[in-house]
């Protein structure tokens, strides 16, 4: 047996179970809709230099994150 088998066989074990990645569990990150008013539109470019529109993602999960570098 090649001393490397035993290695090879790890990693295939490990990298199997992530060929299929399951969805989010928005349940569990107990994530819960805002009550009040809806957000203003606005649009925003993503990192391949298109425009990105709130609308476009309508009806599903959106998670926005801002930060600022100063």
């Amino acid at each position: 047996m090649s001393p490397r088998l035993p290695a090879v066989l790890l990693a295939l074990a490990l990298t199997a179970g992530s060929a299929v990645a399951a969805p989010p569990d928005y349940a569990g990150m107990q994530l819960k809709p805002l009550d009040g008013k809806p957000a203003a539109p606005f649009a925003l470019p993503d990192l391949d230099g298109k425009t990105a529109r709130l609308e476009d993602f309508r009806g599903k999960v959106l998670m926005l994150f801002f930060w600022a570098t100063w």
